[in-house]
């Protein structure tokens, strides 16, 4: 267990620490609650009936492992590495919202000495998080519920197409510390969305998100990526399985998918990267 990241954590039962003499295999607070660390080496923390939105499966998983592993958003995992802020008094504590496979958070630790608290809703994606970055402390959670963490103890909180917790980042953000938000661009993915009955992008995405955040954060800056692609009738249902249409997407509509598809598909994916800085008055109050 990386006693470091672990240690970042709170027992989401009573906001308690997690004792400094914790075993090797599980958590446990001053309450009493335990958590113990499965044998892929994730914490599961969703007690009871957990959540009501539905996880990745072990099929979606399986694909976006596939698809990000041959490197297809490569420069966008390096363009994400690059906004990790540099402190001087303390290793950066880098909280990875929605962390999915882990292949954003991988690319961080390939060019930071970083602390990392890993969190998705799906065990399945965090099995392979945790082989993936078996050093940061990996955690099935509701990001929409509060966050396990203490208040100001995070430097960078990065979202790469997840929910977006705005109250809940601001809590837990240092009051110097960055909220890096990775979204679809307009036109992402175009060539296949028909085909592959992907979600449309909405045409004022980007407003809504600046709503959403302005009640803690004003923007900092905002940059686009293309990257195109060349990519076989498998790498293509890979992508589409990867993301929220892999819940419909069963073995005889990716089948049938992959008899409409040409032997290479080209495909334009289309990020847009905001850069958000916490607003004075959401920094949180001490004690």
């Amino acid at each position: 267990m990386p006693s470091t990241a672990f240690s970042l954590l709170l027992c989401p039962l009573c906001g308690a620490r997690f004792s400094a003499e914790t075993e090797e295999s599980s958590l446990s607070c001053g309450s009493g609650h335990r958590f113990d660390l499965a044998k892929q080496g994730y914490v599961n923390f969703l007690t009871g009936k957990g959540t009501a939105f539905a996880a990745d499966s072990a099929v979606m998983a399986a694909a976006r492992a596939n698809f990000l592993e041959a490197g297809h958003y490569q420069e966008l995992a390096q363009r994400i590495a690059t906004k990790v802020p540099i402190t001087v008094d303390h290793t950066p504590v880098v909280l990875d919202a929605g962390t999915g496979t882990g292949y954003y958070l991988h690319k961080v630790f390939q060019n930071h000495a970083a602390t990392a608290v890993a969190l998705d809703i799906s065990k399945f994606a965090l099995r392979r998080a945790a082989r993936l970055n078996p050093q940061a402390a990996n955690v099935v959670w509701d990001i929409w519920q509060p966050l396990p963490l203490e208040a100001a103890s995070v430097d960078m909180v990065m979202v790469v197409f997840a929910p977006r917790n705005a109250s809940e980042f601001a809590r837990v953000l240092r009051t110097d510390g960055i909220l890096v938000v990775v979204t679809p661009g307009p036109n992402h993915l175009r060539e296949i969305a028909q085909a592959a009955d992907l979600l449309g992008i909405e045409h004022d995405k980007l407003k809504r998100l600046d709503t959403t955040m302005n009640q803690a954060f004003s923007l900092q800056s905002r940059e686009e990526l293309c990257i195109p692609l060349e990519l076989s009738p498998a790498q293509t249902v890979d992508l589409a399985r990867m993301g929220p249409a892999g819940h419909h997407l069963d073995d005889s509509r990716a089948e049938e998918l992959t008899r409409r598809l040409e032997s290479s598909t080209t495909v334009h994916a289309e990020f847009v990267i905001s850069t958000y800085l916490p607003l004075p008055d959401s920094e949180p109050a001490s004690g």
